[in-house]
């Protein structure tokens, strides 16, 4: 990979072939490429915003907010650019300045027209802070400048859901779903309010077309595995689980988890047995 990411002399196309190696090595999650390639483009071209964005996310990814916040900070005082200025509110959230974060997003959810992603981010620290209320006025107003953005009714939905408001989780997630029916985080975030109202073969019923869209999804294969075992398909159930599991030995203890909460479940006084059990290899790994 390191091989064909390389950073070129900088002439214009150049510039544009190397953003574009940076943006395929973060879609292969090769952060340190992509973070090595902006960094060049930005030595030669200081005020691309494109650049400081790409190592912006870079730095992020590789849980490095501070490092972050310079060229990001740099790229909002030369550009207008929304994405940017969210961007850097979440890299000043994470490296711990979180009423800077806030105070930016303000800026940029006063922007006309809105961004909705601003909203979204600003919804969401609120909530990982605990302000609920605010939480929610923020999606709200950011829905009512811009009501076709399922973006934030995902998020106003699952701020719904860490309020244990069910009801009003389950209406924003089947809008959703109902003008995207193969809108993967609809479907699996529907389920999951049906799994906490017990409606087991329902959300079953979500979590198989949600994998039918990703079938590589271990994590939505362990919910399908313990809504089966709480419906009583303990074979189905069990298997999904194996096959969640299957190459993914970091997922063995929420499958674990899952076996011996379920109803009639199974219990393992050793890792190496539920090892076995699971089909993990190696099992030594646990």
């Amino acid at each position: 990979m390191s091989n064909r990411l390389h950073t070129a002399s900088r002439t214009p196309s150049s510039v544009d072939q190397t953003l574009e190696q940076a943006l395929l090595a973060m879609r292969m999650q090769c952060f340190t490429a992509a973070e090595r390639l902006a960094a060049g483009v930005l030595k030669s071209e200081p005020g691309n915003v494109h650049a400081a964005q790409v190592l912006g996310h870079a730095l992020l990814m590789q849980s490095r907010p501070a490092e972050a916040i310079d060229p990001l900070h740099r790229a909002v005082r030369q550009s207008d650019d929304p994405a940017t200025e969210t961007l850097l509110a979440r890299a000043l959230a994470a490296a711990g300045r979180a009423e800077e974060a806030l105070d930016q997003l303000r800026r940029t959810t006063a922007r006309r027209p809105p961004f909705p992603l601003a909203f979204l981010e600003m919804g969401d620290q609120l909530a990982k802070a605990g302000r609920f209320d605010e939480g929610v006025a923020v999606f709200e107003s950011g829905l009512s400048l811009a009501p076709d953005a399922a973006v934030l009714r995902m998020g106003l939905g699952y701020l719904h859901l860490e309020r244990n408001d069910r009801s009003g989780a389950r209406a924003l997630f089947s809008a959703v779903r109902a003008a995207a029916p193969e809108r993967h985080d609809a479907l699996v975030a529907l389920a999951r309010v049906l799994v906490l109202d017990g409606e087991y073969v329902a959300a079953a019923a979500l979590y198989r077309r949600a994998l039918t869209l990703r079938p590589g999804d271990a994590l939505t294969r362990i919910d399908l595995g313990k809504c089966l075992l709480e419906m009583g398909e303990r074979a189905a159930g069990e298997a999904a689980l194996r096959a969640a599991t299957s190459g993914a030995v970091q997922l063995a203890g929420l499958a674990m988890t899952a076996l011996a909460a379920a109803p009639r479940g199974r219990f393992f006084l050793r890792p190496s047995a539920a090892a076995r059990f699971l089909r993990l290899e190696p099992i030594s790994a646990l």
